[in-house]
Order: C-alpha cells, then sequence, then structure tokens
C-alpha cells in the first residue's frame, strides 16, 4: 500500500532534527565556550596591562570592549606574581602608546588660537568590526 505524500513531507524534517538533535552548531555549550574566551582575553589583556606598567584605569579605557572583571583579575594576578618574583614592570621600546586621560591643567597642551586639528586620513583609521569604512 503506497504511503500518502504528505507523511513523507513530515517525516523528512522530523528526521532531520532528530539527527541534528545532539549538533552543537543549533546551540549546546555555545554561549559557554564563548564566555570562557572571553574572561581568558579579558586575563590576558589585564595580565600585559600590568607587565606593561598600566594603571587600571588606563588598561580599561583602553579595552572598552572587553570585561572589566576579567580585566582586573588578570591584572590583579599578574600584579601579585609581579610582587612575588620581585619582577619590574616593562617600559615600552617605542611605537604608539595611546593616551587615556591627560593629567595636565587645561592650559597647557591645549591648542593655540589659529591652530588647526590635523584631519584624520581614513587611510590611518580601522573600520569597526563589521562595518565598512566609508571614503
Amino acid at each position: 500500500m503506497p504511503r500518502p505524500a504528505h507523511t513523507t513531507s513530515v517525516l523528512a524534517p522530523l528526521a532531520l532534527l532528530v539527527l541534528l538533535a545532539g549538533c552543537e552548531l543549533i546551540g549546546g555549550d555555545a554561549g559557554e565556550a564563548l564566555a570562557a574566551r572571553n574572561e581568558a582575553e579579558g586575563k590576558a589583556i589585564g595580565g600585559a596591562c600590568r607587565h606593561a606598567g598600566r594603571a587600571i584605569e588606563d588598561c580599561f579605557g583602553l579595552n572598552k570592549r572587553a570585561d572589566k572583571a576579567a580585566l582586573f583579575a588578570g591584572w590583579r594576578e599578574m600584579n601579585d606574581y609581579m610582587r612575588e618574583n620581585k619582577i619590574e614592570p616593562v617600559s615600552s621600546q617605542g611605537g604608539v602608546v595611546a593616551e587615556v586621560h591627560s593629567d595636565k591643567p587645561a592650559g597647557e597642551g591645549a591648542p593655540k588660537q589659529g591652530d588647526e586639528p590635523a584631519p584624520e586620513s581614513p587611510t590611518l583609521r580601522k573600520p569597526a568590526r563589521g562595518k565598512k569604512l566609508e571614503s
């Protein structure tokens, strides 16, 4: 006896769902793995900031997208390790250092009248993730 056509159309997707039920692509532990990776990355950044002699506030300012709790945990672990082993912070050997905030009074370092800020070159800026840089 032949089966009705609607039975086959229902059984095929049902069989596919049963096969994919154990697949991690549908859900599973992807959220936990992402959280663990973000925490490990934050700890690594925090430890690197401390090793470079940066204050925790500067580290927060330079890494706005990272988890602050993980940054602090990494910074603190590296601080304890450096104290126990009497390790001095490593100074920068060159390169560009971003300035987070300035402790200078308003008059010092402020642009003078007639001074215009340098135009920002679009070739030097990096686009945000997933966004195209407009010219």
